[in-house]
């Protein structure tokens, strides 16, 4: 934390994010769904999907871009194959409904595949894996972006041409250990934390943006205030940029909610959509000794000697763990511009509350 942070309950944070929403025109469930999402993120670390997503959320409400009133639909049911289209409503309530309706059929049917399509900005993809695994189910999902400007370079290029595209991988939890959750960016860094950094002035690591002549950069200022100046470098090269490829067909393509390519319409909106497979373990065969595998492999790994004994080795969804109990003691800390930009969206929406 810099010492320029302020700290901010979450409760207090929760509140004034569901006041803000409601007042751009939210309904009250939506508004406390997606104002859930926003604090969770903050919580568990992800403050690049937090808080700090709330003015651009405002902003498209007043602007039209995701639409206020509407319900998802399935629109295709073949048992373990479902298709959804949330037609432009609020990420985290479409993102609920998607995740109800699959673990539904994974139950019925051992596994299932729910193509979500059209959703606003569905948040940290994390939140949709543990919803599955704390229904005894494994998840992966893929997600695209889509009514949005590409910030993600491929590999080899100098501009952008995809979304951040997450893939999430997540294990439900078993008496001897927490759940196994893999939520990452196929950039190398999330378009969120370059925003971040740039509010606070910091640099990232070198050659994790290009700048605007297609040069590696450690300089995100041209991420600040929600523009986009450059572009986000694949992580992992050529690896990364085949994960988000992968991710731009699975979820673009099968779902029907589109790719990021130009034909499509671009708003100046966030659109995703998201291929999710959930698996029910027991359908692969004994529970019992897939969980006794899963756990003995897990603490093999874990028991790899620490290169520096103040960082062992963790299981992935560990750090999000520990700073999710960690901050909700001590608060969620937010640098003066970000404040300065939730303050000025509640005042946008003619409501008095402000963040101290």
């Amino acid at each position: 934390m810099d010492a320029n942070d302020t700290r901010i309950a979450p409760e207090v944070l929760t509140t004034f994010c569901v006041d803000t929403l409601i007042a751009s025109g939210a309904r009250d469930t939506d508004a406390r769904a997606v104002a859930g999402q926003l604090v969770d993120a903050n919580l568990a670390g992800h403050d690049s999907h937090g808080a700090g997503l709330l003015p651009a959320y405002v902003k498209h409400a007043r602007e039209g871009l995701v639409d206020l009133a509407t319900e998802p639909d399935i629109t295709a049911d073949a048992g373990a194959i479902l298709k959804i289209d949330a037609k432009g409503g609020w990420g985290r309530p479409s993102g609920e409904f998607a995740m109800a309706q699959g673990v539904k059929a994974a139950q019925a049917h051992g596994t299932a595949i729910v193509a979500l399509a059209n959703a606003h900005h569905l948040g940290r993809i994390g939140a949709y894996c543990e919803i599955a695994a704390q229904a005894g189910l494994i998840s992966i999902h893929f997600v695209n972006v889509t009514d949005h400007d590409p910030m993600v370079a491929p590999y080899r290029g100098t501009d952008a041409r995809f979304g951040t595209n997450p893939v999430c991988i997540a294990f439900p939890p078993t008496p001897e250990r927490a759940m196994f959750l893999l939520d990452m960016a196929t950039s190398r860094i999330a378009l969120g934390k370059a925003r971040v950094a740039a509010n606070k002035g910091d640099r990232v690591a070198f050659g994790a943006i290009i700048d605007e002549n297609g040069m590696p950069t450690d300089d995100p200022s041209g991420f600040k205030g929600f523009e986009l100046k450059g572009a986000l470098a694949p992580l992992g090269d050529h690896k990364g940029y085949g994960l988000a490829f992968a991710a731009e067909l699975l979820a673009g393509v099968l779902t029907g909610g589109g790719t990021i390519q130009p034909g499509n319409e671009r708003r100046g909106g966030i659109r995703n959509s998201m291929l999710s497979i959930l698996i029910k373990p027991d359908a692969f065969g004994d529970a019992e000794a897939i969980e006794a595998e899963m756990d003995k492999m897990m603490a093999y790994a874990l028991a790899s000697p620490a290169a520096d004994w103040d960082s062992p080795v963790l299981m992935p969804g560990d750090p999000e763990r520990a700073l999710r109990a960690k901050r909700a003691q001590t608060g969620i800390p937010f640098d003066p511009v970000t404040l300065g930009e939730l303050n000025k969206a509640a005042e946008l929406t003619g409501i008095k509350a402000r963040l101290v």
